[in-house]
């Protein structure tokens, strides 16, 4: 039986040599930002990553919330907008996934509408073939669409799966199943025991 939704759950090691690969691809093409943005809350790890390997101290972020759990928003908006202080800079702006693009659009416009940099460029981690928008730098291009599940939101998404299922599981083994029948997705039980726990009051 097809899954209802195929799903990718991305490893830490796996996360982590993807983000190697971006910032070598941001190297290679000479671009030398003097701030990294990262769009949260997703692009929080692969833009302290960046700013580790390329050795720029100048981080900060904003928000962008396009999804509540994995539900899609009618429209993106911009919450908790960024400062002022990035005038005349060259910016990278960094997010985990180019999904369908309006993240980076509602991004790219903000900055440039109100902050006046230089220049800004964009980089992803995933960059998916659904998007309108095409991000400067991306790690790995998805033909095929599949959620993708960051280490780091794991239990966020898959906490709200869970929530979704009818009738719901009444054991943590029949969790496990229909999370694999469901979703395509093997759940350690030690972890999937910590989802079900460490969010509940």
């Amino acid at each position: 039986m097809k899954a209802k939704l195929q799903c990718d759950l991305v490893s830490w090691s796996s996360f982590y040599s993807l983000s190697r690969r971006l910032c070598h691809r941001i190297h290679d093409a000479g671009y030398r930002p003097e701030l990294i943005v990262a769009v949260g809350r997703g692009g929080y790890m692969p833009a302290r990553i960046i700013s580790d390997f390329l050795h720029i101290l100048n981080l900060t972020s904003f928000k962008i919330e396009h999804y509540s759990g994995t539900q899609k928003k009618t429209s993106a908006v911009v919450r908790y907008p960024l400062a002022r202080g990035v005038a005349g800079k060259k910016v990278l702006l960094v997010d985990d996934v180019c999904d369908t693009g309006d993240t980076f659009e509602l991004a790219g416009r903000h900055i440039m509408a109100h902050l006046e940099p230089e220049e800004v460029r964009s980089a992803v981690i995933h960059f998916k073939k659904t998007s309108s928008f095409i991000p400067d730098y991306y790690a790995k291009r998805m033909l095929k669409w599949r959620w993708i599940i960051y280490p780091w939101a794991a239990a966020e998404d898959i906490s709200e799966f869970i929530r979704q299922m009818e009738p719901q599981p009444q054991t943590v083994e029949e969790i496990r199943q229909k999370l694999a029948l469901d979703y395509g997705l093997r759940i350690p039980l030690p972890l999937l025991s910590d989802m079900l726990t460490l969010g509940r009051p």
